[in-house]
């Protein structure tokens, strides 16, 4: 499979292991040596902020012309930009912070990339280690910190120990299930003298991640997919983590089975598609919530059986049977038990299912899913994703996401904040492509879309990027839109101000009658009656002059009159960063939903309206 195929390149080539030539050895400082070893297993582009504990790392980074390091705000920002450059690129991503609070600061967006399976390795500084556990001075157990949100994290106080650490950091980040590691080096490691040679001796006893599935479960697998009469293809964020896009439409076409795609894995097959019946999920597509309700068979693929998707557990899919394959075999039977355990790379895993389904066609011709289509086009043409227009002719926040996504050039990367507008960019925006769709699923992080954008930016410098974010969200991290315009990274940032914390304000709206405690962010507690209140109609901040102070083009849009030149002016920009800030409605809803902790079969379409599904169980 090309590269083009799967709109991701490869992960990069990782450091070898013993038994082949070193080149001679250089005496170095490890804080050298450190940069020599990011030189050696390929990283371009660190996302960092230098202080006491990490400084002597800085000096050489000065002098490598391989290296770039992007000095952000918040060292949260540099977590969240090196997730998202590693979700554009397929490569891993860097980030760098001193001791203490700088390497806290770090451990949202480590937490982040865990649960997102990215390939993040973050490198911090450690007082010395003749200090540690003494409570230093901006001291801080990070290993510790970070445990339980790392696929494994070293504390390096001997400089020799360098390049083999970073050569393991990089080579568990990236193969397996990918995830976030953590190298915390001490100060004195980085000062001291060593020897440099490359590559090193990797020595990782008991890391063997399984790739290749097991031939007895695939061909159980092909027996149930022959058996099946409603069968879906539950499709997952492992999909697009191991470049498997291509294998997964072979299968889809082949079986002629439905597949849904997680809010992880839009993209993974294309959303024109006309077997593509949408999202899951607690906001998903009404067909997609009752496909996987009332089939007989889930191919569940790098999927996790999430509980946004899922709904209420004991309930969920009743009839199924379940094929789960993941790289990861604590996720299997984890939350569903599977009928059909495989563990594989999804990629070798789907193209081995492809050889035995055709082996079963060759034999018995493919199965006849005419009446399970049926149910499923009616459902679809039932209970299609929509929104109504705002009576009072205020912009609409869906037609806003819509027109974005319509009106931004071809291979344009989407990144998401947490909220509302993440259910309506994942609605109304068409993902035909992998990496074109950069969201926090798992941890769910406001603040994730400005930095993540960033980072996709800065690693795919000729696609245009828009952040997609809620006023709630972009307050949280927008001082990185300095560090886009110093660093001549020109994202585009749309602010979809409702002037409220939307989906904390929907529930409130839903099951707590309509008491909207803390949830306008616009004014404070009796800001209407106080003397130097802003006046009427006024918000803040001003996002338009916020973003101009920050060197970035702010423009302000309020009628759907002016949204589509406003939109296009923002596209043909592409010399410093812009940001929109667009006035929608406060009451608008995501639709459809299910509400917390009950089951996928109260999906409501819309606001009190409970699809009628007639007599799909037979």
């Amino acid at each position: 499979m090309t590269e083009q195929a799967t709109g991701a390149p490869r992960p990069q080539p990782r450091a070898r292991s013993g038994g082949q030539q070193s080149a001679p050895l250089e005496h170095l400082t490890g804080a050298q040596s450190l940069i020599r070893s990011l030189e050696e297993v390929g990283a371009e582009t660190v996302f960092g902020i230098p202080g006491g504990a990490i400084l002597p790392a800085y000096d050489p980074m000065m002098d490598s012309a391989k290296v770039r390091h992007v000095l952000v705000r918040h060292e949260q920002g540099a977590g969240h930009a090196a997730t998202g450059y590693a979700q554009a690129t397929g490569k891993v991503g860097v980030c760098m912070a001193t001791s203490g609070p700088g390497a806290t600061n770090l451990v949202t967006p480590i937490a982040d990339a865990h649960m997102d399976s990215v390939p993040l390795v973050a490198i911090t500084g450690q007082v010395a280690s003749r200090a540690i556990g003494t409570d230093a001075f901006q001291e801080a157990d990070i290993c510790g910190i970070t445990m339980p949100v790392t696929k494994h994290n070293f504390l390096v106080t001997d400089p020799a120990d360098i390049p083999r650490t970073i050569a393991e950091a990089f080579h568990i980040a990236s193969s397996g299930r990918p995830g976030p590691v953590l190298v915390d080096i001490s100060k004195d490691a980085l000062q001291a003298r060593t020897t440099f040679s490359w590559p090193p001796t990797q020595d990782l006893p008991g890391y063997r991640p399984v790739t290749k599935p097991h031939a007895k479960q695939i061909r159980e697998a092909a027996k149930l997919i022959a058996e099946a009469r409603r069968p879906v293809l539950y499709v997952g964020g492992g999909v697009l983590k191991a470049h498997a896009t291509a294998e997964l439409k072979v299968l889809a076409e082949l079986t002629g089975a439905p597949v849904v795609t997680t809010l992880m894995a839009l993209g993974a097959f294309p959303d024109s598609h006309p077997q593509h019946v949408g999202m899951p999920g607690m906001h998903g597509a009404v067909a997609a919530v009752t496909a996987l309700q009332k089939s007989d068979l889930i191919i569940a693929l790098g999927a996790r059986f999430d509980d946004r998707v899922t709904g209420k557990l004991d309930s969920f899919a009743p009839y199924a049977k379940v094929i789960h394959a993941d790289i990861d075999p604590a996720e299997i039977g984890k939350n569903r038990m599977a009928d059909v355990p495989i563990v594989g790379d999804a990629r070798e895993v789907i193209a081995d299912i492809v050889v035995a389904v055709q082996t079963d066609h060759a034999a018995d011709g493919p199965a006849d899913y005419s009446q399970w289509w049926a149910l499923l086009n009616r459902w679809r043409e039932t209970y299609p994703l929509g929104y109504d227009q705002p009576e009072d002719g205020s912009l609409s926040p869906q037609q806003v996401i819509q027109r974005i996504g319509q009106l931004a050039p071809q291979d344009t990367i989407f990144a998401a904040g947490v909220g509302q507008h993440q259910m309506w960019a994942a609605h109304f925006i068409d993902y035909e492509q992998p990496a074109t769709w950069l969201n926090s699923g798992g941890l769910g992080t406001m603040g994730y879309a400005v930095p993540a954008a960033l980072g996709a930016k800065a690693g795919a410098p000729d696609r245009t990027v828009w952040a997609i974010d809620g006023d709630g969200c972009f307050q949280m991290t927008n001082q990185e839109l300095v560090t886009a315009a110093l660093n001549n990274i020109p994202i585009k940032v749309a602010i979809i101000n409702n002037g409220a914390l939307g989906m904390v304000r929907q529930w409130q709206t839903l099951f707590y009658n309509q008491r909207y405690s803390n949830t306008v962010l616009h004014s404070g507690p009796g800001a209407e009656q106080a003397a130097d209140a802003p006046p009427q109609g006024t918000r803040c901040p001003d996002f338009v002059k916020l973003a101009e102070a920050m060197g970035c083009v702010g423009i302000r849009c309020e009628s759907p009159d002016d949204l589509d030149s406003v939109i296009e002016k923002a596209n043909a920009i592409n010399d410093r960063p812009v940001v929109i800030d667009f006035i929608v409605h406060e009451d608008a809803m995501v639709w459809p939903m299910v509400a917390a902790g009950t089951s996928n079969d109260e999906v409501m379409a819309a606001r009190g309206v409970r699809p009628d599904f007639g007599d799909s169980d037979d």
